[in-house]
């Protein structure tokens, strides 16, 4: 059984490898193809350009197609197997589809865990870079890690935003601070020029303060302001949760989001950032019971389609389930595992009733 495994994980390992190559490749040519002008102001240097763009581009890339690389991968070694009819042999020696699933286990879980490190680490570290850069999609939600990007604060039920702010979020300038009730509603806004965090306090220079009541506007030279005020992380200012890892979407959990997003998108995409790493075995799970319906060679042209199509019905579901899970239309929970859990299921009734049968 060992060596069976060994093997079969090796065939899938090589058209794994394989074919996540030609996709990163493909869709960096045309990368580069399309935004050569760009991408060559980075470095002196075509070749350190070119270079040091893929190199930056490609965690984003793998961890967006890493997973259907898995799918592709697996279905064409279980077609290749039933080909020359080494998949018949294997069931007919008593080997179940779940114990190949078994067998594909420690290989799928050292995917899983490379996939994870890839969207929770290594994506987050390049994303304020390609923002920096401007290239293509990056250009509509350029990230100015300068100390230039808008800050945003909480404290308590109070917001703050910043225009601008040095690095430790110690100074900042072009200050609002959103004062609201146990309802969220304002109660008072106070704008000033500049900020000062001095032993625990904020300074507030030249600050205005505006009533919800019909009060006029109070002008100050200076204010002391006591609140806490905790900044959001340098490199996820801009609160897009699909580039932060799971210490920075735990910090803005903790902070209600910082008054950027809801607090459940946050959630949503903790959940789902823990639930992607199963998504490996459920590309496993989703292939075995069809191999198994193709097992004597016939039809495999069907089998690889039928594979794509489940795939990508996945895909879709998920995306969907994650959009609501955003809307807050479902609980963040559900909207991150739920489209794991039914595929499972229907994987596993699948499975159970071929070994039936």
């Amino acid at each position: 059984m060992r060596i069976l495994g060994w093997l079969l994980s090796k065939m899938l390992l090589v058209r794994f490898a394989m074919i996540l190559f030609g996709i990163i490749i493909f869709v960096l040519t045309l990368d580069l193809v399309t935004y050569a002008d760009k991408i060559l102001t980075i470095k002196e240097g075509m070749f350190d350009a070119i270079g040091t763009y893929m190199f930056m581009r490609a965690p984003e890339l793998i961890g967006r197609f890493m997973i259907i690389a898995v799918l592709l991968a697996t279905l064409l070694t279980l077609s290749d197997v039933s080909r020359h009819s080494e998949l018949v042999a294997i069931w007919n020696a008593g080997v179940s589809q779940l114990r190949i699933v078994m067998l594909l286990l420690p290989m799928t879980i050292s995917l899983g865990i490379v996939h994870f490190l890839i969207i929770d680490q290594a994506a987050p570290w390049a994303a304020p870079v390609l923002h920096n850069w401007a290239i293509g999609d990056y250009s509509e939600k350029k990230l100015k890690i300068s100390g230039d990007d808008p800050l945003w604060m909480q404290s308590g039920r109070d917001i703050l935003r910043a225009g601008r702010g040095n690095t430790d979020a110690t100074h900042l300038e072009d200050v609002i601070i959103f004062k609201r009730d146990k309802q969220g509603i304002l109660t008072e806004q106070i704008m000033a020029k500049q900020a000062d965090l001095i032993r625990g306090r904020w300074v507030l220079k030249h600050a205005v303060i505006y009533y919800r009541s019909d009060q006029p506007p109070n002008r100050v030279a200076s204010l002391v302001y006591s609140g806490t005020m905790r900044p959001a992380i340098t490199g996820a200012r801009s609160g897009d949760p699909e580039e932060m890892s799971i210490v920075a979407l735990s910090y803005f959990i903790k902070n209600a989001g910082f008054g950027i997003r809801p607090k459940h998108v946050y959630t949503t995409w903790l959940n789902k950032r823990i639930a992607s790493f199963f998504s490996v075995t459920l590309m496993i799970l989703i292939a075995v019971p069809l191999a198994h319906r193709f097992r004597r060679g016939g039809g495999l042209g069907v089998l690889f389609m039928i594979g794509v199509a489940a795939g990508f019905a996945y895909f879709i579901f998920d995306g969907i389930a994650l959009t609501m899970g955003e809307l807050g239309m479902l609980p963040p929970w559900l909207a991150a595992w739920a489209p794991i859990v039914a595929f499972t299921a229907a994987s596993g009734t699948l499975m159970v009733r071929q070994e039936t049968l």
